[in-house]
């Protein structure tokens, strides 16, 4: 499978998103057991295309892309998953002002963005308020890190206990399920796919682990002290953090067949332990729904004007 397509992917409300090169689709399933599509092509810039060529740069690109580009499906599925086909108008709620002022795909990166430094600067406050017990720019670091670490598997772990988000990391399961099924070069069917591990290199819960390693390992060539250096420090750095946490997550899923090295990617794989789900054969059918219908849009680029689509 070395020269097949790369294909990506996220679960969403009761259905899957998958995308190419060029494309991308979601399939949901309706409340009456029907299942729904959603297409967007992606826009191919010429500067971001070169921006993606970029090594540490790309990454960021492809984060903010992908940010955006998820809150289009996001929306998507939010808006009908529990709808009755047909009623989608009379039940369809009314988006914020922010999102009608700047459009569902910016105010999806303005949140990613907004997380990231939440998640970066939270745990330098709370390490510093330690600071008299545990000194040194080296504690503080460690301290810092560990902090960001326990933040994560805590808010993982506790959004992971309510039904819908359940629903959403068996969905994600399922995902993986489909593209390793895929990248096995088997046919994908349900019972194909269900063999395969809910688990996968290249997902995103992984890069989430490596920016809290990449950022403590980076912290270490920067002031801690003054506080407000530390935090200008930590913001200029995201950036950073996070082109080589995408680099590393590249690296890792390029090493996975490597007996020697594919270790390297079993943190990310842990963590996915808590962000994925076995998921029902049902679910699994909406993945596979949702894959085949990308492959038959890259074919045949007409059908897209027949699904839902912006």
């Amino acid at each position: 499978m070395s020269n097949s397509p790369v294909y990506g992917g996220q679960a969403q409300l009761e259905g899957v998103m998958f995308g190419g090169k060029e494309h991308t689709v979601t399939a949901i399933r309706r409340n009456d057991d029907s299942i729904d599509y959603y297409h967007f092509k992606k826009v191919q810039k010429p500067i971001l295309q070169k921006l993606k060529k970029i090594p540490f740069v790309r990454g960021v690109v492809a984060l903010i892309e992908s940010a955006g580009l998820g809150s289009r499906h996001m929306q998507f599925a939010g808006d009908r998953f529990d709808v009755t086909p047909g009623e989608e108008e009379d039940h369809k709620e009314e988006g914020s002002k922010l999102q009608m002022i700047l459009g569902v795909a910016l105010v999806g990166i303005l949140s990613f963005l907004f997380g990231k430094f939440a998640f970066t600067l939270i745990p330098v406050f709370i390490a510093d308020f330690f600071s008299k017990w545990i000194e040194g720019k080296t504690g503080q670091i460690l301290l810092e890190s560990g902090i960001k670490l326990l933040l994560l598997l805590a808010y993982l772990y506790f959004i992971s206990l309510t039904p819908l988000i359940k629903r959403v990391f068996q969905y994600h399961g399922a995902e993986h399920k489909v593209i390793n099924c895929y990248e096995a070069g088997l046919d994908i069917t349900v019972k194909n796919v269900q063999a395969q591990s809910r688990l996968h290199y290249r997902c995103g819960s992984s890069f989430i682990l490596f920016t809290v390693f990449v950022g403590m390992f980076l912290y270490f060539f920067v002031p801690t002290d003054p506080l407000w250096l530390r935090i200008l420090d930590r913001i200029l750095l995201i950036p950073v953090v996070l082109g080589i946490s995408f680099e590393v997550l590249q690296a890792t899923n390029a090493c996975r067949n490597i007996p020697v090295l594919r270790f390297l990617g079993y943190p990310g794989l842990w963590l996915q332990l808590l962000t994925t789900r076995e998921p029902k054969d049902d679910q699994v059918e909406v993945a596979i729904a949702s894959f085949n219908m990308l492959r038959q849009v890259e074919q045949q680029p007409e059908i897209a004007a027949t699904l839902n689509h912006d």
